[in-house]
């Protein structure tokens, strides 16, 4: 008796055939991300290692190999190591302010207060303006006869020479730093209270246990990865400030403020030595790296946890 073909299994495409149009298919999704980091992130990198192997006079060819020397050179300037011991300073200073700060914001926000949404608009609002719009609105605001110093004139108290002055100069890039800051890391914060059981607060007020052993026992502990995120993103970010400094400063005085995407800028585009500017961004992305390598390990021991 004869049979009829199986024409259903025919009709079905092979399994090998349907992975490599998938695959296709994902890569024709993926490839814009994958040429914008390319062209974006990988060139620009590739081109900075190279540039700083070689010596180019005034900025133009041509160039000669100098292989090293321009790191032992740039580890030898007082004026980059300068930067380097002012961007520690203020990192170490605004980095756990800025997050302190966030945190304290996101708790009073997170509770049931009135015009809580108003109050985070207020709040966010300085991130959503350019960094270098702030600083010309704080540059008014640190005029010798600008509003801050009328407000201490009000209270019979000498004006400061915010800066100006070698000791208060780089806490005044602080505070405009954490005024544009501190509101965007207060949302991720948000965002993490958002997301603890309420009913560990329960368990916790039935046990007796007051708002601050509840703060160290259960709300620290819950935002650990949003607070290790927020503090490493913070660092890196702050690593990158530039705006502030040559609007306000330049560096100065006496290279109080010379942070080290400045001294880049300087080196760059006023001296015009790119080879010692793209060393000196070559050292700058290898200590990014080196905290984004922190937070990795950080956010694994979190989850063995």
């Amino acid at each position: 008796m004869a049979t009829e073909p199986d024409t259903g299994a025919a009709a079905v495409p092979p399994r090998r055939g349907r992975r490599h149009r998938d695959l296709w298919v994902a890569l024709a999704f993926v490839a814009p991300a994958l040429l914008a980091a390319v062209v974006l992130r990988v060139w620009p990198m590739v081109r900075a290692v190279t540039d700083s192997l070689h010596s180019t006079p005034l900025g133009f060819g041509p160039t000669e190999w100098v292989g090293l020397e321009q790191y032992r050179a740039l580890l030898g300037d007082p004026a980059f190591l300068n930067s380097l011991v002012v961007t520690a300073v203020f990192g170490v200073v605004i980095n756990p302010l800025q997050v302190l700060l966030a945190l304290a914001l996101a708790l009073l926000l997170n509770a049931r207060l009135p015009a809580t949404g108003l109050m985070r608009t207020l709040i966010f609002l300085p991130v959503a303006v350019p960094q270098s719009v702030s600083a010309v609105i704080w540059a008014i605001a640190y005029r010798p006869d600008g509003p801050l110093n009328g407000t201490l004139a009000l209270f019979g108290l000498d004006g400061l020479r915010y800066l100006t002055s070698p000791g208060q100069a780089l806490p005044s890039l602080m505070v405009i730093v954490s005024w544009i800051g501190v509101g965007y890391w207060m949302m991720f914060l948000i965002a993490g209270l958002k997301e603890i059981d309420p009913t560990l607060y329960e368990a916790a007020q039935i046990d007796g246990a007051g708002r601050w052993r509840q703060l160290v026992s259960i709300t620290i502990p819950q935002l650990r990865r949003q607070l290790i995120f927020v503090l490493v993103a913070d660092t890196i970010s702050n690593l990158l400030v530039f705006a502030p400094v040559q609007i306000l400063t330049n560096g100065g005085p006496n290279g109080r403020t010379d942070l080290i995407m400045n001294n880049i800028f300087e080196r760059a585009y006023v001296a015009a030595d790119t080879g010692s500017a793209a060393a000196a961004t070559v050292i700058l992305v290898v200590v990014a790296l080196a905290i984004v390598v922190v937070q990795f390990r950080l956010l694994g021991t979190g989850e063995e946890d």
